[in-house]
């Protein structure tokens, strides 16, 4: 027990990875590293850094505009027919993506989806190499219609008002969440988290289960979707305040999509980086993660490198480095094989993202090789809130690579509201 402690604390003040820490509930360090127990026996490694804030912090909503201020009525009905098509239709106010002006490392406007949330949106059944997910809903309305009566499989009606408000570092009820990929760790966001900590932002980022200094569980069923999910609930929970931001890497997009699901109330905006499409998390069954883990073992290095040539644009010195300080795919050949065996979710389908009503930020890197920027196309087109922004010098680890732009993409989202009170009757922002 002793030694397992020490060896957290070791992992926290010198970077050491253990994966081995001991059944502590929640003690925070000097540093703001805390562990925090899930399960027994299940510990996550936590960064948790609290400003130190006047007594007399004003609540957000005395600010000017009232209680009305920002406040969008969102309307949409999804239908989901026998054939596997979807159709979308938007019937509450316009929320458009160029009301949010972020501009990229060399002062050019990044590339830009807009998705008109007026039309109404079409989706070809899937099936097979015929299928063109990539297509937008305009050019999917617009379609040759055979349309005619049908019975749908699914309806579902979303009418809510969701108050989008500016969220600042000074004001006490924010707290941003994020949340690392496969094979990385907290260690990853180190620039967000040191650039919003500066700025008064209260900030939470958790090591998954068996990365970074968690404990790593030697049985393949810790590392399922939905035990890696209970996780990510367990220290929402623990942490969550009356607005809370969710940001993910990756695989951890999912863990944000499922939060915002289950706690409309709570989650206030999203931020998805090379997140990828809206899809049902199946495992392949042809992955290379699926080999035997002596095999995996022995192709770790490879693996390292490969990681290193595809998620990031460059593969020089300052990406080496990167790759080694974020403790990206530092990680055990079980551990690997278990996570990308487990992203099992058939829940967190294309309706699943459209039930959405919280606004969402999407940042992909252009040189993205594991996630192409198609996906997140698709991924702005069915959300009902959704701004997508490209960086053109980025990969997948976009946020190590470009952290200065990310950051600001970042903030700006972070303190975006509607420029104007949207009412039943209001017609569209020009």
């Amino acid at each position: 027990m002793l030694n397992s402690i020490t060896d957290g604390l070791l992992c926290c003040l010198m970077g050491k990875t253990t994966n081995a820490v001991g059944p502590l509930d929640s003690v925070e360090s000097s540093n703001g590293y805390s562990f925090m127990e899930v399960k027994p026996g299940r510990i996550l490694r936590v960064r948790h850094s609290m400003p130190n804030r006047p007594a007399l912090d004003g609540p957000e909503e005395t600010q000017p505009g009232g209680p009305e201020r920002g406040t969008v009525h969102c309307k949409r009905k999804i239908t989901v027919y026998r054939n596997g098509q979807l159709v979308i239709e938007n019937l509450g106010d316009a929320v458009r993506s160029e009301i949010l002006h972020c501009q990229n490392s060399s002062g050019e406007p990044n590339s830009t989806v807009e998705l008109e949330l007026s039309d109404l949106a079409g989706q070809a059944p899937a099936q097979g190499p015929a299928s063109t997910p990539g297509c937008s809903t305009r050019e999917a309305a617009a379609a040759p219609g055979k349309r005619r009566k049908r019975k749908p499989k699914k309806v579902v009606n979303i009418d809510c008002k969701k108050q989008i408000t500016s969220c600042k570092g000074t004001h006490s009820d924010v707290v941003l969440f994020f949340i690392h990929g496969v094979g990385g760790s907290l260690d990853i966001w180190k620039e967000q988290l040191d650039f919003f900590t500066k700025l008064g932002y209260e900030v939470v980022a958790p090591d998954l289960a068996g990365h970074g200094c968690s404990s790593a569980p030697q049985i393949a069923a810790a590392y399922t979707f939905y035990a890696l999910a209970e996780d990510m609930r367990a220290v929402f929970k623990r942490y969550a305040k009356k607005r809370n931001i969710l940001i993910g890497h990756s695989y951890g997009v999912s863990f944000c999509t499922f939060l915002a699901h289950e706690y409309p109330d709570l989650v206030h905006k999203v931020i998805m980086i090379n997140g990828g499409g809206p899809t049902a998390l199946e495992p392949s069954l042809c992955s290379i993660f699926n080999m035997p883990t002596c095999v995996l073992h022995c192709l770790s290095p490879c693996l390292a490198w490969s990681f290193l040539k595809a998620g990031f644009a460059r593969q020089g010195a300052k990406e080496k480095q990167l790759l080694k300080e974020g403790n990206a795919f530092n990680v055990s050949s079980f551990v690997l094989r278990a996570m990308m065996s487990g992203q099992y979710w058939p829940e967190g389908d294309e309706v699943y993202h459209a039930e959405l009503a919280v606004p969402v930020l999407l940042v992909h890197g252009m040189h993205d090789k594991f996630v192409p920027v198609e996906e997140d196309q698709r991924m702005a087109e069915i959300l009902l809130i959704a701004f997508l922004k490209v960086i053109d010098e980025g990969s997948h680890m976009v946020m190590m690579e470009c952290p200065e732009t990310v950051n600001t993409l970042l903030h700006e989202f972070v303190l975006w509201e509607p420029e104007t009170p949207a009412g039943d009757g209001q017609g569209e922002k020009k």
